[in-house]
């Protein structure tokens, strides 16, 4: 009998069965059952056909593929006036722009909710096309997300209405925070998933304004803001969308477009759960300066075999609870299927963190849990607070001094 022990075949013998188990699993479990979202009519044609023939007194507007820079010249060139006219007549490119200033963004954005609104209100009072069952019950779903992401003082930062939706919010004052915290959620992320009642603090709203609570709790005279970012398209469900990088990449591209353009001069700590923390690693090594720790919860990979390899300045933190399901699937790459090693794992390299109190792959950000603890005190920079994971009791070492260190 030939022996194949310790030769290539036997390695890649190996990996393809570890990815037969993966699909495997997620077509037993139901995960690769295809999902598709309710579509609507693109509004953004018009929008930026509209913003392209516009101007500003006697200045063409920008591109708003522009580096957030250019924007912020721009809207620093002609005026708070004029800005606020701007948002008034194209919401829905003004609110969705790196480097226009946030107060015009939340406006702007709170017009392009109002008319997203008024939308699906035609659609349910009989007077535009008649729909179906499913389609009445999307469009009051979607009329019930609109106006809570109107309600008096909710700050919306992104938004954009078509298909299955994106947004963000922010949590605190963007413009006079000292630290920042972005939490970058994984699958099924969408405007009709953004919170939920039930299971409250598995949702982006949910986990954001429990963070911002633990963060006030940690350090009450610390300035923080918290934005719950969900303006990428997610997978749907855990299936091939999941498992390969393709939405992780354009993800990407937004996350570090969004992270440069934050106002001031606040360090950023981002916050990746699942799904989440493979976009971040594809991000890590474009994020700006400004963004001083990655920390990744119940993760399938961040796309490379160790910390060292995400080339970023940023501390990286890492961590799973024991009932974590995601500990199931197999930790590898194969031909752009996968993605890669296990963060908490300490070959790694990754500081590791208690989970304790976490409860499975969506308790990260529940009250009372030593997960949300760290988190909050990442966030605030209390490094010393820090409770490790037993597997790393050092994870603290090398980080000098207590707050905003």
């Amino acid at each position: 009998m030939t022996s194949f022990d310790s030769s290539p075949t036997l390695a890649a013998w190996r990996m393809l069965l570890a990815l037969a188990v993966v699909f495997v699993l997620l077509a037993t479990t139901g995960w690769t059952k295809v999902r598709h979202q309710p579509g609507s009519e693109d509004p953004h044609r018009a929008a930026l056909a509209a913003w392209t023939h516009g101007s500003a007194g006697h200045r063409r507007l920008p591109d708003p593929s522009a580096p957030a820079r250019t924007i912020a010249a721009f809207f620093d060139a002609i005026g708070s006036a004029r800005g606020r006219r701007l948002a008034d007549e194209h919401p829905l490119v003004v609110g969705n722009l790196n480097g226009a200033p946030v107060t015009l963004r939340y406006r702007a954005n709170r017009l392009s909710l109002g008319r997203a609104l008024d939308a699906e209100r035609h659609r349910l009072d009989g007077s535009g096309p008649r729909l179906s069952a499913d389609g009445r019950r999307d469009a009051v779903r979607r009329a019930h997300r609109f106006a809570s992401l109107m309600r008096p003082g909710r700050q919306i930062l992104a938004f954009d209405p078509v298909g299955s939706g994106r947004t963000a919010e922010v949590l605190g004052d963007l413009k006079r925070a000292r630290r920042v915290s972005v939490i970058v959620p994984g699958v099924d992320t969408n405007l009709l998933t953004f919170q939920k009642t039930h299971r409250k603090y598995s949702a982006p709203a949910g986990m954001a304004s429990s963070l911002y609570a633990a963060e006030r709790r940690a350090s009450p005279h610390t300035p923080v803001a918290v934005i719950a970012w969900a303006d990428y398209t997610s997978p749907v469900g855990v299936g091939i969308d999941a498992a390969i990088g393709r939405l992780a990449e354009s993800g990407a591209v937004r996350l570090v477009d969004m992270t440069a353009s934050l106002p001031g001069t606040s360090r950023v700590t981002l916050f990746c759960h699942s799904y989440g923390s493979v976009l971040c690693g594809v991000a890590a090594p474009r994020l700006p300066e400004r963004v001083t720790d990655v920390a990744v919860a119940g993760s399938p990979g961040m796309r490379v075999d160790s910390a060292a390899d995400l080339a970023t300045r940023a501390r990286v933190w890492a961590m799973r609870d024991a009932d974590d399901w995601i500990q199931n699937v197999p930790n590898l790459e194969l031909g752009g299927v996968g993605h890669g090693a296990d963060p908490a794992d300490p070959a790694f390299g990754a500081r590791l963190l208690s989970a304790a109190g976490a409860d499975g792959h969506t308790g990260y950000f529940e009250p009372g849990t030593e997960s949300l603890d760290n988190f909050a005190d990442i966030g605030v920079g209390a490094y010393q607070a820090l409770t490790c994971a037993s597997a790393d009791s050092a994870c603290r070492s090398g980080i000098s001094g207590g707050v905003d260190a």
